[in-house]
């Protein structure tokens, strides 16, 4: 059976995958959920990557699964060890040379959220609000444990640099998108993995956080990814 490798996004740990690990091992998989140090301000994107590399050790056969800003990351793993298959899930997808910090203006990430608060009739102005752009379609018990936990502030450190890889690793790569994202709008990361991946992206329902919003329907989704994967190769 195979490795997945968890990783989540920027201001977030492992509880994340939370409802998603348990499935994946009761279907016989090892599973690796690293918890990146995202409130360290000397920890960049190298730094990250180590992280998950050390979780990873010797361990082979790897699925990686990237949240959002692990976009950014995981690329830099498979550079690293050999992977079978890369899966962005309401992912950022880095340029050659783009910081993560330039990433938002050089998608168009900003004007695509605020048209998508307009037609969705939300004030595109009001104070940030999480409950709005991130949970809105989690159950309520979930949304509750993740409020209730200790908020992670994100260090700025990873967004500074650029992403060093020259190109995007030689790794086959899935893309799944939710539909009912409002931080990452689907028409937005269409058009962005077109552009910069050269494939149409898979779609799901739901928000930015489906790991915790339908952990059943991604499992579906991951496990349907590897098996045609490994059809594929033919290992």
């Amino acid at each position: 059976m195979a490795t997945y490798v968890l990783i989540p996004g920027a201001g977030s740990d492992s509880w994340y995958w939370h409802r998603v690990a348990p499935l994946l091992r009761a279907r016989g998989h090892d599973v690796v959920t690293p918890d990146l140090p995202c409130e360290d301000e000397t920890a960049g994107l190298a730094e990250y990557t180590e992280v998950v590399l050390e979780a990873i050790g010797d361990r082979r056969d790897l699925v990686l699964v990237a949240q959002s800003m692990a976009g950014f990351t995981a690329p830099l793993v498979c550079a690293r060890v050999p992977v079978e298959l890369m899966v962005l899930v309401a992912a950022m997808v880095p340029a050659p040379g783009e910081s993560p910090g330039d990433w938002w203006a050089n998608t168009g990430q900003p004007a695509a959220r605020r048209e998508l608060d307009v037609s969705e009739g939300r004030d595109p102005d009001a104070e940030f609000d999480p409950g709005v752009t991130f949970l809105h379609d989690l159950p309520e018990d979930v949304a509750a444990a993740l409020m209730a936990r200790p908020v992670l502030n994100q260090a700025e450190a990873p967004f500074r640099k650029p992403w060093p890889l020259p190109s995007w690793p030689q790794v086959p790569t899935k893309f799944l998108l939710c539909r009912q994202d409002r931080f990452f709008p689907a028409d937005f990361q269409r058009r962005v993995v077109q552009e910069r991946l050269g494939f149409a992206p898979d779609e799901m329902d739901g928000g930015h956080l489906p790991a915790l919003a339908r952990p059943q329907e991604l499992v579906e989704h991951l496990e349907a990814y590897r098996i045609c994967n490994h059809a594929e190769s033919g290992s």
